[in-house]
């Protein structure tokens, strides 16, 4: 088990929803927080949240797509927080709605933020990772990383492909001898933070609490978990995909309501439309992300 009293916990996306949750979480445990997001205009109150935990707290602006921003950041920590040793590869984005009704610049925006970001942002902070005597990465996907998401077809790509470089980055970890890195991925179903408003739960699971889900993550972080599986029809859900033929996984996904899920989804018009923290953009239906 890891003890994270005294450990530096980054996280990207800190700013608001899941990601300030799983800060203030692991806050609690007596780790010291540095939060970045895209939105600068959030980080001066969620900081002030975190800091009534009574840990220190570091806010730094940050755009996951941009390399430089990312080195502006690193060094930034470095100079005045200290090296990390656990990042959290939590900002990113959702866009819904018809393939072909969604503007291709939106399909591209997903990849760029979901799946470069955080290739980038753990390209930077790797090799710091590596230097300290146990640390964590963690990479919040989506249960969507393992079954199609009709209307929200590049999320889930995105998604699918962020639990690809997590194994990946975890066998080279461990092939290395480098077993000190622990590695986690994060799918969860739908989570409530409010940036789904219109979606229908698949049935025999539940809209997951932001707050139960953050403590899920933090559990994982102490106990060396590689996968965080929410709620309990989602660990079931590889398993089911490998054993099943397409058509009756195709079935049993369209009985459970899972291939229609969001159909019907609306989200927060006129708000951020990530957790990384872009910028609002009227009559926007792209929404922070908050899983499936």
């Amino acid at each position: 088990m890891t003890e994270l009293k005294g450990k530096r916990v980054l996280i990207t996306g800190g700013a608001q929803g899941i990601g300030l949750e799983m800060a203030i979480k692991f806050a609690g445990r007596g780790a010291e927080i540095v939060i970045a997001d895209l939105n600068e205009a959030k980080l001066p109150g969620a900081k002030a949240r975190i800091e009534e935990v009574g840990v220190p707290v570091w806010a730094f602006p940050v755009d996951v797509t941009n390399p430089a921003s990312i080195a502006s950041l690193r060094a930034q920590i470095a100079a005045e927080a200290g090296p990390v040793d656990v990042l959290v590869n939590n900002a990113g984005v959702v866009f819904g709605g018809p393939f072909t009704e969604t503007p291709l610049d939106r399909h591209f925006k997903t990849f760029e933020v979901n799946v470069l970001g955080v290739v980038a942002m753990t390209h930077a902070f790797l090799a710091d990772l590596i230097e300290r005597p146990e640390a964590h990465l963690v990479h919040i996907s989506s249960a969507s990383g393992f079954i199609g998401l009709p209307y929200g077809s590049t999320y889930a790509a995105s998604k699918w492909a962020v639990i690809g470089f997590s194994e990946s980055i975890r066998a080279e970890l461990n092939l290395t001898g480098r077993k000190h890195v622990h590695s986690t991925v994060v799918c969860p179903s739908y989570i409530g933070t409010g940036m789904f408003d219109g979606v229908e739960a698949p049935k025999a699971t539940n809209i997951l609490e932001p707050g139960y889900l953050a403590e899920k993550v933090v559990q994982a972080v102490e106990r060396n978990r590689i996968h965080v599986l929410e709620p309990f029809m989602v660990k079931l859900t590889p398993l089911l995909r490998s054993l099943l033929p397409t058509g009756l996984s195709d079935k049993l996904s369209h009985l459970f309501g899972a291939d229609t899920s969001m159909t019907h989804w609306t989200g927060h018009e006129g708000e951020e439309a990530s957790e990384a923290g872009e910028e609002p953009q009227p009559e926007s239906r792209d929404q922070p992300d908050a899983e499936l």
